[in-house]
């Protein structure tokens, strides 16, 4: 069925009708998009866009990589699993081994494809890819120019711990914590 007829579209969809870009950064945009309702009223809807993003469950040891880094936004240091922004056309699989060796260190021999999820579907379009690997070799930490961190292996509880005393609360951490702890538990990822 195609979406290009509105009787194909979901009873719920909301058509644009105008968008004002108002902000226009290095990593979001932001834009506010004025809709048509279901009941045909109208409603402002505030939008940020986002490039995508890559994250990467690495184990080593049978301990997992992370990095702890500040953020400013939360006004504290985060432990969280090597991630970055999509570069303009980069490949998600391209950008994860590259995201994890400038961050960690280590070099993806094979990698493979977890789950992709929005973040906050509801003011932004961000989607974030999490790959798996525990093929890895030593390579070279390639830091940002404004980009301070540490990186350290963690063991499952350590990472539980993190969890309970907030140094990990990110949402895709905390998925990769549980993703390996059902690894742990069952074998597999998915169960």
């Amino acid at each position: 069925m195609s979406n290009n007829n509105k009787q194909d579209k979901h009873p719920f969809y909301e058509e644009t009708l105008e968008t004002k870009p108002i902000f226009e950064g290095r990593i979001i945009s932001l834009q506010v998009d004025t809709v048509r309702l279901p009941n045909g009223e109208t409603a402002t809807r505030e939008i940020v866009r986002h490039p995508g993003a890559v994250a990467v469950v690495a184990l080593v040891d049978n301990k997992m990589l992370v990095v702890e880094q500040f953020r400013k936004p939360l006004e504290k240091a985060q432990v969280e699993i090597p991630a970055g922004k999509l570069d303009a056309g980069e490949e998600p699989e391209a950008a994860a081994i590259r995201e994890l060796e400038e961050e960690t260190g280590y070099r993806a021999r094979s990698i493979v494809h977890l789950q992709s999820f929005s973040t906050s579907p509801g003011f932004a379009d961000e989607i974030v890819h999490i790959y798996f690997t525990d093929d890895l070799e030593q390579g070279e930490v390639h830091l940002d120019d404004e980009e301070f961190l540490t990186c350290e292996a963690i063991t499952l509880e350590q990472a539980q711990e993190y969890i309970k005393a907030g140094r990990i609360c990110d949402a895709k951490t905390v998925l990769a914590v549980y993703a390996w702890q059902l690894r742990t538990l069952t074998g597999s990822f998915l169960k």
